[in-house]
Formats: structure tokens, C-alpha cells, sequence
């Protein structure tokens, strides 16, 4: 036994599957399972297999109402990430995973090593890795440990992508008093690959060889899924669990990788992320019903006198797991070696369904791989929280008046609305060359060299406010809004993966938050016809400060079909003097169904999170989706953006911000107080913001006519400041808004900027 080992009194005391992570009944289905008690390694590797990181073992009922198949999807959740046909023999590797505990500890460590993971997970499918999405949540910036957590993050996602050189071309930030001690790193990655060259984790063949390849083992990272697995507890120094990545190495893994896959002798490979070793080889041999021979003594190590267990546990970065065909284990050595790499053999597949494990000959573990790979399964008591009905009512009476040009000022200014520039320009968005619209866009747009007749979008969104107020239509919003933010410029919405960050699911509230959310995700991918292709369960997300509300981030990518032959891809910011402004979708007539629940408008000036959030009506934003894809591909369109948080004003001013010109609108304001808050700054779902030129308005209300979608023209853009009046204010001269450009780009360019900058 190691000196890491050594059990302190406190722990003498305590029952070993209490040492372990688990339960006494899981103990107890351990031991049935084996026909025997487990020795001390045995049961580490239990505990890490069967944490709530590995084995979903609270959530896997719930995700199986998922839609996950489509007539594109060549892999779906289960394997190391979703597989999309692209056309012309050509896919995307997708997926999102979690590092949120990491993060919290080291923020700087725990952001990198995630972005290093999903970025392995993509290239276990087989596929370069090209772009990268992050989805983040803070405290509020004013406090400045929160301060701190962001820029360590950000820092961290930077050094790893831009080292790594996969480009970080979008993303999100949220802050609420929920993440001040529990921040959220969500972080997508997208790779490329042809179809004939997808890769499996499926262990087969009993005879071939089991390789580990990659950088070194070190004693970092170990019981990493077992801490991610639990609250936060802050009398604890969890540093050792967080992983420690280095992007150089990363690199070579990447391009040393392809090369082997490419010769067509690896027979199976996995990421050795969480829970490392036993993860990896139990979760192979168990997908391919075979077993694993391995001798620990093989095992490249950085540093000496490692037990067999912290081998076996370790969450060393930048190591990927193989099973090559036998006779090609020198040519694969010689792969990895060329490029500055360990590659060894530790073993071969066997046919007995069994991992023994060895170590210099001597017998550490022997285990069912499907007894660790497939854990329990769980599905605790569900209650709607008490009181959530309560924030439900809002009386707009009880409001004060606000002058609309000081609220949206407020607003733009406001951390979740204000340019995130401050973040994304510390991100190499340009490397491999594939960026044609930056991030700062609804979505970001990549072209293919390799498929020139194809581009792809990416977005993403979570809308943790709305969790808080309403799980299930936050759900459904984040899923509606992703998939607008593609058909903004044009993409057909393929496949979604998403990352679900909850507290305590044994708590009967949050698993009932949970099961919601899932309900809403399902509803809305299922109506969308948009496949869920893969995902990540966060759950413990809590600490003395208290739980975080439910988050539901989706990453969502779309195709552009004919992508060359599109006049123009169209961004947020309008584009030329003199074009006209257009509300499509179901806010364009004069009773548009907004609302101030959950809005941005209430947090940011009233200081208020209260209401209910808006409410989807899902068969007008498919048919919106579809409109604005046409209109896209037909060049009706010379600028778009998504309706969203701030309400169409803020929309507004952001494209007056982003084209550098002004716009002068009309809007119809009903009678009541409160009224004009609600269609100024009212949230609601499937909204989008256009301009085009003059002489293509009548193409796009015929068109939108067809697609049965409401539209009305606004106004024109031109000038240097955007008015907004009011058609029915009866007051002629007196516009509700007029505010000059430069003023509403200084609040937004520095609302979060100021943050970043600030001790």
C-alpha cells in the first residue's frame, strides 16, 4: 500500500464500500455479482465504475425516452460520440461532456482538461477534430471569486484549444447567484471523418492485442469520476482529482492517431478519461462481449513507486486505449514513437468474459467486464418542488416605470447580453482556416475544403433563468433556440447533443426538475425532427451556498446544402442602407404572445426572477425553421438574428451594433400598463429579426405566406441611431426610443469587458 493509500483514523473507522463511494446494498449486488467479497482493488475500481459519472446509474431510465435515430445518424449515444452523415460519403463526430466539479477547484486545469477530453472523445470516433463550442455559468461578476473562476476558465479553454490548434468558434455565458460556488463548463467538440472510417470502442477478436498509447501515467486525476460523482464539500482539498492536460501532447495524440487508425490494424479504441484504465478496458470488453488479459507492469509511468490501483485509476491525460490486430503491434509502436509517444502492449483480448489484471505477474484483479461497465440502475422519487407555482404570477402593475431607452441600456450592458468579445477574442477562432462567420454571430459557419459543396453551422444555448421558473419549457426554449440560431444562416438543424447539469438527484425536487427537463428535451427534438445523438448527465452540481438550478445546455449542428452557390451567408448585423426590417414568426402581429417571465428584462432592471417563461409553440417554429432556411439558400436574406434574451429591442440594437447602422421601426403597442415592456422587451419563442433589400420584401411575404408563418415589415435601416415609435401612440414626433448607435454599442461592447478587466 502506497503512502496515498494509507487509510487516516477517521477512515479506519468507516466501512470499506463507505472508502469506496457506494452504498451498503451496492456492496451487497457487488459481492452477489462476484460470487465472492472484492479485494481493496477490486472495489476502487467498483467505486469509480459505478460512480454517477460513469454509470448514469440515476438518469439512464430517464434518457431512454430520448429520440436518438434518424435516417442520418450513423451512431448514436453509446459510443464514444454521435456519428452525422453529411452527404458525399462524409460525417461529423459530435458530442458535449461536463467538467464542472474540475472547474471549481482549478478553474484553469479543470476547463482545460475538458476541453482535452471531448476533444479525445471525437477522435476515438475517428475523426479530426475542427471546432470546438463552450457553454459557461458564474456568479454574479460583481463578486469577485466569480471574477476569478471566469477568467481561469476562459484561460484554460484557451490555452488547451488554441495550443491544441482546434479552433473555439462560439459559445455561451450565463451568471446567476446559483453558480457562485458551482460554476458550469460545458464544452462541445465537432470533428470530421468519412463514413468508411468510423471507429468503434467495441473490443473484438479474441487474440488481438491490447495497446496503451499516448503520454505517460502520473498519479493525477485519480477517483476524478468519484469526486465529480458528489456535492462539492469545501473543508476538502480535491486538487489531486483534477487532471492536469498538456495541448502539446495533445496534438501529437491527435495526428499520431489518424496515422494508426488510417493503417487499418486498430480494432477498437477509447479515450482514457474517466476512471482511466478500468474504465476504459471494462467498457470496451463489456460493448464487445470479450474479455481483456492486461499486465500493469507494461503501463508507461512518469513517476515511480505507483500502486496497481492508482495505475488502474489514474486520470493521466492525453493516453488513448487500443486493440490492434496481432502482428501489427510494431508498426503501430512506430506511429506513436515518430511522434514523441508511448505506445505498449499490456495484453490481448480473450474470449472468457473476464478482466484479469496483473501486475509483473502478480494477480490484482479479476472481474466480469459487464459486472463494472453496467451499473445499477436507479429511478428515485420525483416531486414538483414546493412553491415553484408560486413565482408564477406577475402582476406588470406592480412594476416601476423605467424610460425603455435607459432599460435597454441597462440591458445591453447586462453580463448575459453584452458582447462576449472579452472571451472569444482570447480563442483562436481562425486556425485550420474553416471559420466564415465569427463567433459573436447567432451561429458560427464552417466551410469544408474537403466537401466544398458544404458548409456546417454550429450553436448552442441553455436558458438556466427559465430552469429555475420552469424546467420543462427551459428545456424546450434551449432546443427552439439552437436550432434558430441555425436556420438564421441557413442550416438545416442534423443532430443535437446536449449536457444536463442538476444537484442532488436523491433529492425527490431536483429529480423531478430533471425528468421534466428531459421531458421538454424529447418534446421539442421530437416535433423539430432533430435526433439527440449523444450527451453528458452532470449531476451533485451543489454546495453550502446551495443547489444550482436545472441547466440544459444543447450544442446543435446544422448543414448548409449547396453551400457555394448561396449569394451571401447571412449574419446578425444588418448589411447595407435602405433595406427593410422584418418580424417573422409568432411575434410579427399586433398581439404577439410575449411575456416578461423569466426575461432578462425582469433580472437585469427590476432585479426580479419571476413569472413563468414563455411557451413554445413548436409546429410555428418548425415552419419558421424551414422558412428561414429557404429564404436563406433562395439569397432573400441580407441579415438575420434570433429573437431571444432582452426581447426584440434588444435584437434590434444588437443589429444596428453589429452593421454599424441605425434603424428606424414602427410597433404596435396594446393598451395596459406594462404592455409596452412586454413587446419591447417580452421573451418569446420562435421570433427572428431580418433585413433584405427592397425589391426582395414581396419574394419573402410570399414566401413566408406558403410557410403559413407570420411576417411583418418594421421599418428601414439607415442613420446612426434607432428609433423605435409607436403606431398607435397617437403622438406624432415622439418616438418610444431614440437612441444613437454609438451609445448602445458602448454599453454593449463593454458590459462584460469591464468585468474581465476588473481586480
Amino acid at each position: 500500500m502506497s503512502v496515498r493509500e494509507l487509510p487516516t483514523a477517521q477512515e479506519s473507522l468507516r466501512a470499506p464500500w463507505e472508502l469506496a463511494g457506494l452504498t451498503p446494498e451496492e456492496y451487497e449486488e457487488i459481492c452477489r455479482r462476484l460470487g465472492r467479497e472484492p479485494n481493496p482493488t477490486e472495489l476502487a475500481m467498483f467505486g469509480v465504475m459505478w460512480s454517477e459519472h460513469c454509470s448514469y446509474k440515476h438518469s439512464r431510465i430517464v434518457l431512454q425516452a430520448l429520440p436518438t435515430s434518424g435516417p442520418r445518424i450513423l451512431r448514436g449515444p453509446g459510443e464514444n460520440a454521435g456519428v452525422i452523415d453529411i452527404g458525399d460519403g462524409w460525417a461529423v463526430a459530435f458530442k458535449m461532456e461536463s467538467h464542472n466539479h474540475p472547474s471549481a477547484v482549478d478553474p484553469f486545469n479543470g476547463a482545460a482538461t475538458g476541453v482535452g477530453g471531448i476533444i479525445r472523445d471525437i477522435l476515438a470516433m475517428g475523426a479530426r477534430p475542427i471546432a470546438l463550442l463552450d457553454s459557461l455559468r458564474f456568479g454574479p461578476l460583481e463578486d469577485p471569486r466569480a471574477r476569478r473562476m471566469l477568467r481561469g476558465v476562459v484561460c484554460g479553454i484557451s490555452t488547451y484549444g488554441n495550443d491544441i490548434g482546434v479552433p473555439t468558434v462560439g459559445g455561451e455565458v450565463e451568471t446567476g447567484p446559483w453558480y457562485t460556488k458551482t460554476p458550469l463548463v460545458n464544452v462541445a467538440c465537432l470533428g470530421l471523418l468519412r463514413v468508411e472510417s468510423i471507429a468503434t470502442s467495441r473490443a473484438q477478436g479474441p487474440g488481438n492485442l491490447v495497446m496503451v498509447v499516448g503520454a505517460r501515467t502520473g498519479r493525477d486525476g485519480i477517483h476524478g469520476a468519484s469526486f465529480a460523482s458528489a456535492e462539492l464539500d469545501e473543508g476538502r482539498d480535491e486538487r489531486s482529482s483534477v487532471q492536469i492536460g498538456d495541448p502539446f501532447t495533445g496534438k501529437l495524440l491527435i495526428e499520431a492517431t489518424l496515422e494508426a487508425l488510417a493503417t487499418g490494424s486498430v480494432v477498437a479504441i477509447q479515450d482514457m478519461g474517466a476512471a482511466g484504465l478500468t474504465c476504459a478496458a471494462s467498457e470496451m470488453a463489456a460493448r464487445g462481449g470479450v474479455g481483456m488479459v492486461l499486465d500493469l507492469e507494461h503501463v508507461p509511468r512518469r513517476e515511480t513507486g505507483m500502486e496497481p490501483v492508482e495505475v488502474l485509476l489514474s486520470e493521466s491525460q492525453e493516453r488513448m486505449l487500443m486493440v490492434i490486430r496481432r502482428g501489427a503491434e510494431e508498426r503501430i509502436k512506430e506511429i506513436f514513437r515518430r511522434w514523441g509517444l508511448e505506445a505498449e502492449v499490456l495484453g490481448e483480448v480473450v474470449r472468457e468474459k473476464v478482466l484479469r489484471v496483473s501486475d509483473g505477474g502478480t494477480p490484482v484483479a479479476e472481474l466480469p467486464p459487464e459486472a463494472l461497465a453496467e451499473g445499477p440502475r436507479y429511478k428515485p422519487e420525483a416531486r414538483e418542488p414546493a412553491g415553484l407555482q408560486d413565482f408564477w404570477p406577475l402582476d406588470l402593475s406592480e412594476l416601476p416605470e423605467v424610460p425603455p431607452g435607459e432599460a435597454l441600456l441597462t440591458l445591453l450592458a447586462d453580463p448575459d447580453i453584452a458582447s462576449k468579445e472579452a472571451i472569444y477574442e482570447q480563442y483562436d477562432h481562425m486556425v485550420q482556416l474553416r471559420t466564415v462567420i465569427l463567433p459573436g454571430a447567432d451561429a458560427a459557419v464552417l466551410r469544408l475544403p474537403e466537401c466544398p459543396s458544404k458548409a456546417l453551422a454550429l450553436a448552442v444555448d441553455g436558458k438556466g433563468r427559465y430552469g429555475v421558473l420552469d424546467p420543462y419549457r427551459a428545456a424546450v426554449l434551449a432546443v427552439s433556440e439552437a436550432a434558430a440560431n441555425l436556420a438564421c444562416c441557413g442550416a438545416q438543424p442534423l443532430g443535437v447533443t446536449d449536457c444536463l447539469n442538476f444537484a442532488n438527484p436523491e433529492d425527490p425536487e431536483v429529480f423531478w426538475t430533471f425528468v421534466r427537463s428531459v421531458e421538454g428535451l424529447s418534446d421539442a427534438c421530437r416535433a423539430l425532427d432533430i435526433p439527440i445523438i449523444g450527451g453528458n448527465v452532470s449531476f451533485y452540481n451543489e454546495s453550502s451556498a446551495g443547489p444550482i438550478p436545472p441547466t440544459v445546455v444543447v450544442a446543435m449542428v446544422g448543414l448548409l446544402e449547396d453551400a457555394h452557390r448561396i449569394p451571401r451567408i447571412p449574419s446578425a448585423g444588418f448589411a447595407q442602407e435602405g433595406d427593410r426590417i422584418l418580424l417573422v414568426g409568432s411575434g410579427a402581429g399586433s398581439q404577439p404572445p410575449l411575456t416578461l417571465g423569466g426575461s432578462c428584462y425582469l433580472k437585469a432592471v427590476h432585479g426580479q426572477v419571476r413569472g413563468r417563461p414563455p411557451e413554445v409553440d413548436l409546429s410555428m417554429h418548425r415552419r419558421l425553421l424551414r422558412l428561414m432556411i429557404e429564404a436563406v439558400r433562395r439569397g432573400l436574406v441580407r441579415s438575420s438574428h434570433d429573437c431571444s434574451d432582452g426581447g426584440f429591442a434588444v435584437a434590434l440594437a444588437e443589429c444596428c451594433i453589429l452593421g454599424r447602422l441605425g434603424a428606424h421601426v414602427q410597433v404596435a403597442i396594446p393598451e395596459g400598463k406594462g404592455r409596452r415592456e412586454e413587446i419591447l422587451f417580452g421573451e418569446g419563442g420562435s421570433r427572428i429579426l431580418l433585413s433584405t433589400s427592397p425589391e426582395a420584401v414581396q419574394s419573402l411575404l410570399s414566401l413566408a405566406a406558403e410557410h403559413d408563418v407570420p411576417v411583418q415589415v418594421l421599418g428601414v435601416v439607415g442613420g446612426d441611431r434607432l428609433v423605435i415609435g409607436s403606431m398607435n401612440s397617437g403622438i406624432p414626433g415622439q418616438p418610444l426610443l431614440d437612441l444613437p448607435v454609438r451609445d448602445l454599442e458602448e454599453a454593449w461592447r463593454n458590459g462584460f469587458r469591464r468585468w474581465m478587466e476588473e481586480a
